[in-house]
């Protein structure tokens, strides 16, 4: 059974950065690509960031690039969002998503698995 754990959200004013953190068990997260959705209320869950599982290869959902950052350490089975220059609008709950592929996955649909999500909220 795979589980994926977010930690890392919190409250931070417009400018300010957090980091989450995904720590999986279950499985080696080493032939598994991984990405970050987010969901603000009343929206649907959207894409934010994916990393290949080797980690060579990310990419970002045009509303992030440049301010948020994907990352993994495959030895401590764990994935990361760091996120810079925050805007209210990047509220949501984040949540983490793995599944099994070398190359990376920018879809809801192609995610096998899901943690329970991590609230981030930004004030201006």
């Amino acid at each position: 059974q795979v589980q994926l754990v977010e930690s890392g959200g919190g409250l931070v004013q417009a400018g300010g950065s957090l980091r989450l953190s995904c720590a999986v068990s279950g499985r080696t997260i080493g032939n598994y690509a991984m990405g970050w959705f987010r969901q603000a209320p009343g929206n649907e869950r959207e894409f934010v960031a994916a990393i290949s599982s080797s980690g060579g290869s990310t990419y970002y959902a045009d509303s992030v690039k440049g301010r948020f950052t994907i990352s993994r350490d495959n030895a401590k089975n764990t994935e990361y969002l760091q996120m810079n220059i925050l805007k209210p609008e990047d509220t949501a709950v984040y949540y983490c998503a793995a599944t099994p592929a070398f190359g990376f996955a920018l879809t809801r649909d192609a995610y096998n698995y899901w943690g329970q999500g991590t609230q981030v909220t930004v004030t201006s």
